[in-house]
């Protein structure tokens, strides 16, 4: 247990230190080789790491549309019925978003827009592992839907038995995706990002993943010939705000709900009650035993922070300075603390607001900046398949209006041709004369 007040600000500093990220140059390096590869060999290098690192020998890399559609039938009614409501939540959620496009005139005869406009590619990557993820498909193709993306595409590591969970292709059917491909990895993103005989080259790629995944989607985002990406990421984490009448057995659930994401997951504990800390570090004990999963969260946990505050006002200020990707607030009035709470990337607010609520069927989407990165990315959301786009209209009115502002500033800027493009125009309407540098009206 850290007690805050104590610190320096060299040791707070320390304290909110994040686990290094694997950035290594061998990591780098052997991403670098796999995208190579890929732009040179395509599908067949595709194939071929497939084969490598999933063990799956496949002969083509594209899903049939009719596994997609056949998916229903392999999912339990409950899984179905939980899909259906997560579904619906998501969509209501992100209808919502939808931006209104903007029509003004700034002045006489001129006219100025702004439009949104969908992206046409867009490229969907969802992890594999130990345990499918349907939630995460909902998340990233409920906007493209939304959006009205015309090519979502889904990419996703397939078993040995070259099958994907049928859970993760009815979700995607749910948003309308035909389009789902065999492959994991930095090769995938290689593939979504620069296109192959198979896959299709996307304008931007969205979804987590390892530290190859996360290594591969910063290097095709910084080539001229590569895709967007949707933001930074790095390890999931969770911070909780506790007060004296929180309860320890759910503050508790909710650290060990993100330390069994991964064992790189960081969860952090503030409060102003000690009592509150040692009752929730032995309830961490008790349901740490049940969990299947215990080995992961174990090691998790030893990246954990567990902070005593003075004050509830003090465990916020930690609270921004963490900017954590998942903020639970469980204390007293916990609404009336929402101005305060400057960084994250998800707020829960209440006792019972846990993490899951958000990963699953709210309706929010739990596609989310860590790593600090809360401080100036926003969790992922409508806009982000989306590009806004301005249009501007002048009458002769409007180009009289400002003709000689625009010279003006240009001549300041030094630049010419900007301004003999309005002074031509305002020769034509006969405002200019020749040789004239400014109106004398």
């Amino acid at each position: 247990m850290i007690q805050w007040s104590s610190l320096t600000a060299a040791q707070k500093t320390q304290a909110l230190t994040r686990p290094a990220l694997s950035d290594s140059s061998l990591l780098q390096d052997t991403v670098k080789r796999i995208i190579q590869r890929v732009l040179d060999e395509k599908d067949e290098a595709i194939l071929a790491y497939s084969k490598e690192f999933d063990g799956a020998d496949l002969s083509s890399l594209r899903l049939p549309v009719e596994d997609i559609v056949s998916a229903q039938t392999q999912v339990s009614a409950e899984v179905r019925a939980a899909i259906d409501l997560a579904y619906s939540n998501i969509r209501s959620f992100h209808e919502a978003q939808f931006p209104q496009d903007i029509k003004l005139e700034t002045q006489k005869g001129v006219l100025c827009e702004q439009k949104h406009a969908p992206l046409e590619k867009v490229g969907l990557y969802i992890p594999g592992g130990s345990a499918p993820l349907p939630s995460t498909v909902l998340m990233l193709g409920v906007c493209a839907q939304v959006a009205g993306c015309k090519l979502p595409i889904l990419c996703t590591p397939p078993s040995r038995q070259a099958k994907v969970a049928p859970e993760i292709l009815y979700a995607a059917s749910k948003c309308g995706i035909e389009h789902v491909y065999l492959c994991g990895g930095a090769q995938a993103i290689a593939g979504m990002a620069f296109g192959t005989q198979s896959i299709p080259k996307v304008d931007k790629i969205f979804g987590p993943g390892n530290s190859f995944v996360t290594e591969a989607k910063q290097q095709v985002s910084q080539r001229v010939d590569g895709a967007a990406i949707d933001m930074p990421a790095g390890p999931s984490e969770v911070l909780v705000l506790a007060d004296a009448n929180a309860n320890p057995a759910f503050v508790a659930s909710d650290l060990l709900s993100q330390a069994e994401h991964g064992s790189d997951s960081q969860a952090v504990l503030v409060s102003n009650d000690k009592a509150l800390i040692k009752a929730t570090q032995q309830q961490v004990l008790h349901q740490l035993a049940t969990l299947p999963r215990k080995d992961i969260a174990s090691q998790s946990i030893a990246n954990s922070r567990i902070i005593l505050t003075d004050s509830m006002q003090e465990a916020v200020e930690v609270s921004n300075a963490y900017a954590a990707e998942h903020l639970i607030v469980q204390v007293d009035n916990a609404r009336d603390l929402l101005p305060r709470l400057a960084n994250a990337g998800s707020i829960f607010l209440g006792a019972y607001s846990p993490e899951s609520a958000g990963d699953y069927a709210s309706g929010t989407n739990h596609v989310l900046p860590t790593y600090g990165y809360a401080r100036n990315y926003s969790s992922l959301g409508l806009l982000d398949f989306m590009r806004r786009y301005t249009v501007q209209e002048l009458s002769e009115e409007g180009i009289k209006g400002i003709g000689p502002a625009i010279m003006a500033l240009a001549q300041a800027e030094g630049l010419d041709a900007h301004k003999q493009a309005v002074a031509l125009r305002l020769k034509a309407l006969g405002v200019l004369k020749d040789n004239v540098e400014s109106i004398n009206e």
